[in-house]
């Protein structure tokens, strides 16, 4: 990781997006805790929120039949990319598998849901809603204002708010969407990806699918 770790700015005075940061506080929580990453998580956030078909890097054997391939386009043609592939040091930033049932149960969580609201287990609503507040601004378009929180994006427009994050990783892209005062919330998932995301043959017609849902949500939560 040493060729990443060059600090291009004071902390704290401008927003970058660090997947280096997020390693690092991997390690911090696996020494604090002596626990693997993956173990860590497993017990203090899975296990608690009933997510047991989740898991990192490779896919437990009772659970490979229901586990997706993931796809690139290169020219037009489809690329198998494989089941599963080991994340080493980087497993803190990515490797998390996890069907939509399972994600469910976490925007319940997020949002306060009934199942999840009356135990703290996990972490309090106090705790949760100070990483949601805004830091750093990012950009203003559509009349829409991102900022960065605590590992959380946020977007408002109008008085509405919206907390979430996207993602992707070998093929795989996601989103969650969560509007807190309302607790309704949003979830996609894809997986294919171009094998370069700036090469112009990408393919259209995926790409316009996952731009037009991903946006389309988005933007019924803002309404």
């Amino acid at each position: 990781m040493f060729p990443y770790t060059e600090i291009l700015f004071k902390p704290g005075s401008k927003w970058s997006y660090s997947n280096p940061g997020v390693i690092f506080l991997g390690q911090v929580i696996e020494r604090l805790s002596g626990d693997d990453i993956e173990v860590y998580i497993d017990k203090n956030i899975l296990k608690p929120l009933g997510m047991t078909h989740s898991y990192f890097d490779g896919t437990p054997y009772h659970l490979l039949k229901y586990r997706s391939n993931s796809w690139a386009t290169d020219a037009g043609k489809l690329i198998p990319l494989g089941l599963d592939f080991d994340t080493g040091i980087t497993t803190a930033n990515g490797g998390f598998n996890s069907p939509i049932t399972d994600m469910v149960k976490y925007l319940a969580f997020l949002s306060g849901g009934a199942a999840n609201s009356a135990d703290p287990v996990v972490l309090s609503r106090k705790s949760l809603e100070e990483m949601w507040h805004s830091f750093l601004p990012i950009e203003e378009k559509d009349g829409i204002q991102e900022r960065m929180g605590l590992s959380f994006f946020e977007w408002t427009k109008g008085g509405k708010r919206v907390i979430g994050h996207t993602g992707s990783q070998r093929g795989f892209r996601s989103f969650f969407y969560i509007e807190p005062t309302s607790g309704y919330g949003v979830i996609g998932v894809i997986n294919t990806a171009p094998a370069d995301e700036d090469a112009k043959d990408a393919h259209p017609a995926i790409e316009t699918i996952w731009r037009g849902v991903r946006t389309r949500l988005f933007d019924n939560l803002l309404k």
